[in-house]
């Protein structure tokens, strides 16, 4: 899921990982917004939010939406950087340090989000971006731009072009390979709507807590990945 890179990766390792982040995505989105009446997973609307206040000169809010951006470009940077570092040591746990760091994230604001809520909402708005930043970074480093979990809208387009290449493209393996990858944003767009519905009504009855669930989850996902390699490794020593 997030050790096989380039031509090791498969279909179903893109599927996969889909799967998983864009479930725990929509578990943030939803929370988040719930929790302080802003966008947590993308920063398409906070952008034309910031243009506006720029423009009522109401410079402080302007600044906050510039922050929402800034912090999700920020988790991205923070992100790759990590991933180019880190792969110059050891290529196959190049993963595990992003994934822990926006795991501990989503700990830290399942514990501590809910007094924050009063005071500083504020920052749980740009703790979860720079998360949300940090894992579209990683996934679309490790599926070579195949796999975005975090947001709807180039996912939608992109399918609509390849429905509409499915009325002119006749060779088998052409559409075969159309085929895939509109199953590939369906698995994304049904897990990211399954996250939503699930973080909604977790929140609705323990509020920011419901972030463990999305912080275990991908605990769940580096320890899944990590049990593989040593029973491949395993296997490997036996033959």
């Amino acid at each position: 899921m997030f050790l096989h890179q380039g031509r090791r990766r498969t279909w179903r390792h893109n599927v996969q990982i889909a799967s998983l982040l864009s479930f725990v995505a929509g578990m943030v989105n939803v929370a988040g917004f719930f929790a302080v009446a802003t966008l947590t997973t993308n920063i398409t609307g906070h952008f034309a939010f910031f243009v506006d206040e720029v423009f009522k000169l109401n410079f402080w809010k302007a600044f906050i939406y510039f922050l929402y951006i800034f912090f999700f470009f920020l988790g991205s940077f923070f992100s790759s950087f990590l991933v180019e570092l880190i792969s110059r040591k050891n290529e196959k746990y190049v993963y595990v340090v992003p994934t822990s760091i926006e795991s501990l994230i989503l700990l830290l604001i399942a514990v501590f989000g809910g007094s924050l809520i009063d005071y500083n909402p504020n920052l749980i708005a740009c703790s979860l971006l720079f998360a949300m930043g940090l894992q579209n970074s990683l996934v679309t480093r490790i599926s070579n731009a195949t796999v975005r979990t975090t947001h709807l809208t180039g996912l939608f387009t992109d399918m609509g072009i390849e429905l509409s290449q499915l009325f002119f493209y006749r060779e088998k393996e052409l559409k075969e390979k159309l085929f895939s990858s509109i199953k590939l944003r369906l698995t994304i767009i049904s897990f990211f709507f399954a996250g939503g519905i699930t973080g909604g009504v977790l929140y609705s009855k323990i509020g920011l807590t419901s972030l463990l669930y999305s912080a275990l989850l991908l605990i769940f996902g580096i320890i899944y990945d990590n049990l593989k390699l040593k029973i491949k490794l395993i296997q490997r020593r036996y033959r």
